[in-house]
C-alpha cells in the first residue's frame, strides 16, 4: 500500500496500482465522481450495443411501445393511476420521459459480465472496502426527450441518504453508471456537485442546484461516485434517447435495494465472466441476514 498527496492521505491498494486506475481513484476522492474511459475499463463498445439492443427491445416488451435511439417511444405513454415513476423525486408531474428497467443480473449474462468488471470493482472496493463491498441492485435508466422526471430540483440526493448522519469517509454505498449512449448536457447527462461526498450530509436546497454541474462523456464511459455525492440528472432536451446501467454496490452491512442475497439464481451466478468474484458480491456465503439459527448451542456434558 501507497499513499496518495492530493488532501487527506489516501491508502491505495496494489490492484489500483497494478491497474493504473491511481488518476480516477484520486478524482473519486477529490470530486466524489470520476470518468473511466472505455479504452480503460476493458468492456468493449460492441457488447454496449448487444446491451442497447436488449434494452430497447425489453423497453418495448414492457410498455407496448417500440423504441429507438432516434425518437424515444413511438406510442404516447403513460404511468399507472397513483404512480408516478422516477418523478416522485420531484413536485412536478408532465407526460413520462424516463423509466427503471430493473433486476438486469437476472435477464442477460452479459449484465452479469457488467457487475464484475474488473475496473469498476476495483474503484468501488477502494471506496466501499474490499472486503466489505457487495451487490445492491442491477438496473438500467431509460430515458427520452421530455421535462418530466427530477424536475427544477435536478432530483439531487446523495444515495447513502437513509442512512444516519455523521457520514464519514468510507462509502456505505457506491454506484457504478454505464453509458450506453452519449452524455451531454442537452442529452439529460447526470448531474452532480464536485465534492459533495466531503460535506458528509444531504444536500441543501436551492444552493445544491445551484452548484450542479453536467457529467459529459461519451458512450461507454464508466461514472463511478461516492454514497455520499449529491447527485441527479438534468432534462434531455433534445430528440433520442440516453440509456445507462446503474450497477449500485453497498457495504455489507447495508440493506441491499434488490434481495440478491435471497433470490438471485445460484445457476447464474456460475454464468458470468468471474462465477467466484459474482457469489462474494452477491453476498452467498454471508452470515446476515440468516434464515435458520447457526451459532452452537452448549449441551450437558454426558458423564
Amino acid at each position: 500500500m501507497r499513499e496518495a498527496t492530493i488532501g487527506t492521505p489516501v491508502r491505495i491498494s496494489k490492484v489500483i496500482s497494478d491497474m493504473k486506475l491511481e488518476p480516477y481513484l484520486l478524482q473519486l476522492e477529490v470530486d466524489g465522481l470520476a470518468i473511466v474511459p472505455p479504452e480503460v475499463h476493458g468492456f468493449g463498445l460492441d457488447r454496449i450495443d448487444q446491451m442497447v439492443e436488449f434494452i430497447l427491445g425489453k423497453a418495448e416488451e414492457m410498455t407496448g411501445s417500440p423504441f429507438t435511439l432516434e425518437n424515444g417511444p413511438e406510442l404516447k405513454l403513460k404511468f399507472p393511476a397513483n404512480s408516478r415513476g422516477l418523478s416522485a423525486f420531484s413536485d412536478e408531474e408532465g407526460q413520462p420521459s424516463q423509466f427503471l428497467i430493473q433486476q438486469l443480473g437476472r435477464q442477460h449474462r452479459m449484465f452479469r459480465d457488467l457487475a464484475v468488471n474488473p475496473t469498476a470493482v476495483a474503484l468501488i472496493r477502494q471506496t466501499i472496502g474490499s472486503k466489505s463491498t457487495r451487490f445492491s441492485s442491477h438496473n438500467s435508466f431509460v430515458k427520452w426527450q421530455g421535462d418530466d422526471g427530477y424536475g427544477s430540483s435536478l432530483g439531487l440526493h446523495a444515495d447513502q441518504s437513509g442512512l444516519p448522519l455523521p457520514w464519514g469517509r468510507t462509502a456505505l454505498t457506491a454506484n457504478t453508471n454505464w453509458c450506453l449512449t452519449d452524455y451531454t448536457l442537452e442529452g439529460g447527462a447526470l448531474a452532480y456537485v464536485p465534492g459533495s461526498h466531503r460535506r458528509g450530509t444531504r444536500p441543501t436546497f436551492p444552493q445544491a442546484v445551484k452548484e450542479a454541474i453536467p457529467v459529459v462523456a461519451p458512450k461507454g464511459s464508466l461514472i463511478v461516485f461516492h454514497g455520499a455525492t449529491w447527485h441527479g440528472a438534468f432534462p434531455r432536451k433534445i430528440p433520442g434517447m440516453r440509456i445507462s446501467v446503474a450497477n449500485y454496490y453497498r457495504h455489507l452491512m447495508v440493506t441491499s435495494q434488490e434481495d440478491i442475497q435471497g433470490s438471485f439464481p445460484r445457476e447464474l451466478a456460475d454464468d458470468c465472466d468471474s462465477p467466484e468474484l459474482f457469489k462474494e458480491l452477491a453476498g452467498f456465503s454471508d452470515g446476515f441476514p440468516y434464515q435458520n439459527p447457526g451459532q452452537p448451542i452448549p449441551r450437558v456434558e454426558s458423564k
